[in-house]
């Protein structure tokens, strides 16, 4: 059971497909090499502990903000793997993250947590 299951008691739903994880910051660059270097860290860790895939990210034409988008089968275990890369960055502010407990379009339950 995930950090996120302990803490609101709850069981994690499943038999909805794919889990997601989109991940809102705020930034403040138009440099977008610091955000592409941790996409990379991002893959790397969710690759190295089988979980999902990381799919990329978003980042306003003005770098005000973005978004990095992860999948995989369990989305607790997703934003585990990768909460400590995001706030260990020093450029990222406002992390939110939203959790999607299955496929998008098929009124999959989701949680949104303040990561900052």
């Amino acid at each position: 059971m995930g950090w996120l299951s302990k803490l609101f008691r709850k069981r994690v739903p499943t038999g909805f497909g794919e889990h997601a994880v989109m991940i809102s910051f705020e930034y403040g660059s138009n440099d977008d090499a610091p955000i592409a270097a941790l996409g990379e860290q991002l893959r790397a860790v969710i690759g190295e502990k089988g979980l999902g895939e990381y799919d990329g990210h978003e980042v306003a034409e003005d770098g005000s903000d973005g978004t990095f988008f992860l999948y995989g089968p369990d989305a607790e275990r997703l934003l585990e793997a990768v909460r400590p890369l995001l706030q260990a960055n020093g450029a990222l502010s406002h992390l939110t993250a939203h959790l999607r407990y299955g496929e998008a379009g098929r009124n999959a339950p989701e949680s949104v947590f303040d990561l900052t």
